[in-house]
């Protein structure tokens, strides 16, 4: 059975899970109409998702600004009300946006708007400190990172903080936040379809956390999803951007992806898993620095994605069958 990790250096405590809070934020978009959120959401599901996941061992809950134009942060805030002391909580800055039409407006990678950005989102919350605090924009410039790397610094220093961390998929990057004294992890894309190595490598090397978004695949890895069916106007993956893999605009889930998915199925599954638990089986197996985070939006997720807990990492066996039928090895 899985239980805590530690983020890096920081010797803050979360479960080996934690849970995404993208998807709860509802729907939003960008500028021109495209959707950037999952659909439609009932909050008070949403709620009941939360609570449920606390009670079942999930201690992390990783949001952002962003995620439905703030939508996000005031339903985690609601839903942990008296347990915030209970958990740890992440949320990122760098997008602009309007709460009121629930749209991205662009990004600001100054330091001005990352105080002011601070700011907002501890009201959202309810809160009084973010304990991880993380770059959402991946491609900042090496100069201005680490201008933003010692801001957060004066974060932690005024207890505004605990620590900080940047989502990117850059190595590169994500080393120069790395060696700042309270960077505790860097957040990047990571699943059983769509390694990160370099990644991985950086996370040890530097001895930071890798917080993994995308352990499921967006959706590809929970057997859910079917070649032709198609997803609501209001989901990303309906017309997917260019980054988001395994989709083909207005048509749905690939069909080479979800073959992919299916040579996998037999292994994923074993020991009475879930395709859902085995992906995220697979990432601890991966790294003992992995923490996924997968999203949810209705308690029946949230008990499918803790349950993982239990069964734990595969087996270094297993690891490597899976790797043989992706082709790594």
């Amino acid at each position: 059975m899985m239980t805590d990790r530690t983020l890096g250096r920081s010797g803050i405590d979360v479960s080996a899970l934690g849970f995404g809070c993208w998807a709860v934020g509802g729907e939003w978009s960008d500028l021109d109409g495209r959707p950037l959120g999952w659909g439609k959401v009932d909050d008070d599901e949403s709620v009941r998702a939360v609570r449920r996941a606390l009670d079942l061992g999930v201690t992390f809950f990783d949001t952002a600004d962003t995620y439905g134009a703030g939508h996000s942060e005031r339903i985690l805030g609601r839903a942990l009300g008296a347990r915030r002391d209970e958990v740890v909580v992440a949320t990122k800055w760098g997008n602009l946006f309007d709460e009121r039409t629930r749209t991205r407006t662009g990004a600001d990678d100054s330091a001005g708007h990352a105080r002011r950005a601070l700011t907002a989102s501890l009201t959202r919350l309810g809160t009084d400190r973010v304990d991880l605090y993380q770059l959402h924009l991946g491609d900042v410039a090496p100069d201005r990172a680490l201008e933003l790397r010692d801001l957060c610094e004066e974060f932690v220093r005024e207890g505004l903080v605990r620590a900080y961390a940047w989502s990117t998929d850059d190595p590169d990057r994500a080393a120069l936040f790395a060696a700042g004294p309270h960077c505790a992890a860097v957040q990047h894309a990571a699943n059983v379809l769509q390694d990160a190595p370099a990644m991985f490598a950086l996370a040890e090397r530097a001895g930071v956390a890798s917080v993994v978004r995308s352990p499921l695949a967006m959706g590809l890895l929970t057997g859910k999803q079917a070649v032709g069916r198609a997803l609501g106007a209001g989901d990303i993956r309906h017309l997917p951007p260019a980054w988001l893999a395994g989709f083909t605009p207005g048509a749905g889930a690939d069909a080479a992806w979800l073959e992919r998915v299916e040579a996998l199925r037999d292994l994923l599954t074993s020991d009475g898993r879930t395709l859902a638990q085995g992906a995220l089986g697979w990432l601890w197996a991966r790294s003992q620095r992995a923490v996924p985070i997968p999203g949810f939006r209705s308690v029946a997720q949230a008990e499918e994605n803790a349950g993982a807990l239990a069964k734990g990492p595969l087996t270094s066996r297993q690891l490597a069958e899976v790797e043989a039928v992706v082709g790594r090895r």
